[in-house]
């Protein structure tokens, strides 16, 4: 253990700075520090945690890093918020061919409450059976449809969410769960394969009925690895493809 100490004095088999960004994570969770606002100066931090600002540093380098927080130069360190560019770069992975990208125009096609089924619900963490919120989206991309999505979210975690606030909200999805119920998305898990789509879905993207699709199954987790979010997605890889390059973005100033 080195000389300096945490403000609460408990012993952690953490390196210091890890659980500086365990206490920080924590209460980001508990909403100290709200999407869009500052958290304080690293030197403030320092003294509140005991710590040196190197430690500190360290901690929110990391945070930075996993897009929890953003650095803002002359402005200080702010709580990361869902605007259109940042579900772009980090959320969306579907390009055209050449590798351009645009945000989607979304179609809800479906809202329901019902129970959670197997999948979903290990997914989520969940009993089976829990009371969920199943939503189908059909994306397009350039006026063609491209991706049909269904979401399910546990009911719990979004009350009072209806079709008509889901269909109106303005700016994204994990937008409206960040404003709304406090939830911030900051990692997505995803899993990909080929597969026939269900003759329903392939005639909603206008796909022949045996040609193959591409499946996504993603969680999104909020903080400490909670997942709110179950989707599988059907693409069609037509005209366009999957591109995750998040690499360049960690390096961009």
């Amino acid at each position: 253990m080195t000389a300096e100490t945490l403000a609460a004095g408990v012993a952690t088999s953490n390196p210091l700075y890890k659980e500086v960004q365990i206490r920080i994570t924590r209460s980001l969770a508990t909403g100290e520090w709200k999407p869009g606002e500052a958290i304080p100066s690293e030197t403030r931090l320092a003294r509140q945690f005991r710590v040196s600002v190197g430690t500190i540093r360290k901690a929110i380098d990391e945070l930075v890093a996993g897009n929890i927080l953003v650095r803002q130069q002359g402005r200080g360190t702010f709580v990361a918020t869902h605007t259109e560019d940042r579900t772009l770069f980090y959320f969306f992975h579907l390009a055209h061919k050449d590798g351009s990208r645009e945000l989607p125009v979304h179609e809800l096609l479906s809202f329901h409450k019902v129970k959670a089924e197997a999948e979903e619900a290990g997914r989520l963490g969940l009993a089976r059976g829990a009371p969920t919120l199943r939503i189908q989206n059909l994306l397009k991309l350039g006026g063609k449809p491209v991706v049909f999505d269904e979401i399910v979210v546990p009911a719990v975690r979004f009350p009072g969410l209806t079709q008509e606030s889901f269909g109106t909200r303005d700016g994204t999805i994990y937008g409206l769960y960040q404003a709304r119920y406090r939830i911030n998305v900051i990692r997505i898990s995803e899993r990909l394969s080929a597969a026939v789509a269900p003759a329903t879905i392939a005639r909603l993207l206008d796909m022949n009925a045996s040609a193959p699709a591409l499946m996504i199954k993603r969680v999104a987790y909020t903080y400490d690895n909670v997942p709110v979010e179950y989707r599988v997605s059907w693409v069609n890889t037509l005209e366009h493809e999957y591109l995750s390059d998040l690499w360049k973005g960690d390096l961009r100033p």
